[in-house]
């Protein structure tokens, strides 16, 4: 295979946001005095800025295609970019972009008087970075002397024309949290494992005073799907808002890793900031060593592949991905919900199970809620749509700021009796299960179903979690992709005992698994009952 053109790779890398002219690629053509915001920043780097380090230390910054493209998406979008997203794998230059658009708001075109721009990392060792690359290019750069004071100290950069202060930023720092931030920089954000922590939160409302604020999320994919990364680049291609940027550059799953176009597709700076040879070289070793496989399916081709034990891989997942059949619930000669209730403004999950004797599928049909009230501030703390959700009809979300029980008993009743659809087993964790079976009595709903306590135990869940592991390789299940259930699946995570036993658990998963949980319950007679038993007499004779 050949090498692929620079407009193929970038090209197949942008996934949300304007395309730019990828045929003007190169700062040193372009001419006139009409230059773009985008073009600004781009002749920024390369008149005034020097390459810190590496074979080419103390050249212009001249930027390389990809980045060249992701400046131009950025700042010449025709509505303000709010968010820019830029994945890429290790060592292609992710660096030296960022630096180059800080930079341009400290001491370059960009800066504002009196503002703050940030960047902020996991660790302070990954915050450093940033800050060390500034300071370098900046202290190399001849044409910007008089323009900025350097405070190693506390990792600060000031912009004496306009009083722009940069801040280093670290989670596991106690300092420099309280700012309000019109420019933050997430770098290798892949590194958090949660879909959102009470850090990632802070970092967000920091922008909240500010109607021009734009954030830029940096990083290498993170590995599970579930993570505040991956969430984030899932929803900007789901979404599609003009006002998000995101250039994604990966190889595809199941790739051939020694195929060149994938190597380019997920390593645009190949030949400049990465070798050719050291590449093939490590993906080489990786194949004759397994052990090493993932770790370069993940930082080295840009892949989701995950380093944890994560309950479902998303193939697996998506081949199960066949619409419910309505007429399975109501022939079906049982029929079961499993019920997650959650604290009072949360998430509730019903999941009705149903089997089709005919062909063995087992159908799922999912009913979820909220409550109205904070929708909006739940959807951004947890950077899931129930809003966009409860708009549309994928949950039910009743008025007021906590759930009533009694008004989910009515919907279910109210929706299942629409459906001629009976429920003959309700199975459930006991949170809260005496408010909502009170609610039943009052609504009339499920008043014939037996309801039976679910444990969420290693020995309980363990056997009920192989069962569905089973079936899902067996292509059994059909969820229709029901985002809610799409989105327990990517978030849930597995522990182990000591004797091998699973179960999911809620504390090491980087959202909400409500959707799995009701799902696995609700699944339990049906699967247990599937199983294959012996007539050991026969057997013998």
């Amino acid at each position: 295979m050949k090498r692929p053109t620079e407009q193929a790779i970038i090209s197949r890398a942008i996934k949300s946001g304007p395309v730019p002219n990828l045929k003007q690629l190169d700062p040193r053509k372009w001419k006139g005095d009409k230059l773009t915001t985008g073009q600004r920043v781009c002749l920024f780097a390369y008149k005034h800025l020097k390459v810190p380090e590496g074979k080419d230390v103390g050249k212009p910054l001249l930027l390389d295609p990809w980045q060249v493209a992701f400046v131009l998406a950025v700042f010449d979008n025709k509505v303000h970019t709010r968010k820019a997203i830029a994945s890429v794998a290790r060592r292609n230059g992710k660096t030296f972009v960022v630096a180059a658009i800080l930079l341009a708001y400290i001491v370059g075109p960009l800066a504002v008087s009196n503002s703050v721009v940030a960047s902020a990392a996991l660790s302070r060792e990954q915050a450093a970075l940033c800050f060390r690359l500034m300071s370098l290019m900046l202290q190399q750069s001849p044409t910007l002397d008089g323009l900025y004071r350097i405070v190693p100290s506390s990792k600060r950069i000031i912009g004496l024309r306009r009083n722009v202060e940069y801040v280093s930023l670290a989670a596991d720092a106690k300092t420099g949290h309280g700012k309000s931030l019109r420019i933050l920089l997430i770098d290798e954000a892949g590194q958090f494992v949660e879909g959102d922590n009470e850090y990632l939160s802070m970092l967000r409302s920091s922008q909240g005073s500010y109607d021009d604020a734009r954030l830029f999320i940096i990083s290498t994919q993170a590995p599970a799907d579930g993570s505040f990364l991956s969430l984030e680049i899932d929803a900007s291609i789901r979404e599609s808002m003009p006002n998000v940027v995101t250039h994604l550059y990966a190889a595809d799953p199941d790739c051939d890793l020694m195929d060149v176009q994938q190597q380019y597709y997920a390593n645009p700076g190949l030949g400049k900031y990465r070798s050719v040879s050291d590449l093939q070289e490590q993906i080489k070793d990786a194949i004759a060593l397994p052990a090493k496989l993932p770790g370069v399916m993940n930082l080295l081709m840009n892949m989701r592949c995950s380093l944890d034990s994560v309950f479902i891989s998303p193939e697996v997942w998506k081949s199960n991905g066949g619409q419910p059949d309505l007429d399975v619930f109501r022939r079906a000669p049982l029929v079961t919900m499993g019920l997650d209730l959650s604290i009072i403004n949360d998430l509730t999950v019903a999941v009705l199970a149903a089997k089709d004797d005919e062909t063995g599928d087992v159908h799922l049909l999912p009913f979820s809620f909220s409550p109205l009230g904070g929708i909006r501030e739940r959807s951004l703390r947890d950077r899931v749509p129930y809003d966009e959700w409860a708009r549309t009809g994928v949950l039910y979300a009743p008025p007021g700021d906590t759930l009533n029980y009694d008004m989910i008993a009515q919907h279910l009743r109210v929706k299942l009796e629409g459906m001629d659809i009976r429920v003959d087993k309700v199975m459930f964790d006991r949170f809260r299960i005496d408010v909502f079976k009170a609610a039943c009595q009052r609504e009339g709903f499920a008043q014939d179903a037996e309801f039976i306590e679910c444990g969420q135990g290693f020995v309980t869940m363990g056997k009920l979690i192989d069962l569905f592991e089973t079936a899902l390789l067996e292509r059994r299940i059909r969820h229709g992709l029901h985002p809610i259930l799409n989105l327990g699946a990517a978030s849930a995570i597995v522990e182990s005992d000591n004797v091998g036993n699973r179960r999911l658990t809620k504390k090491k998963s980087a959202n909400k698994i409500d959707g799995i949980i009701a799902t696995l319950m609700a699944c339990k007679p049906i699967l247990e009952n599937s199983e294959v038993t012996f007539d050991v007499e026969a057997l013998i004779g």
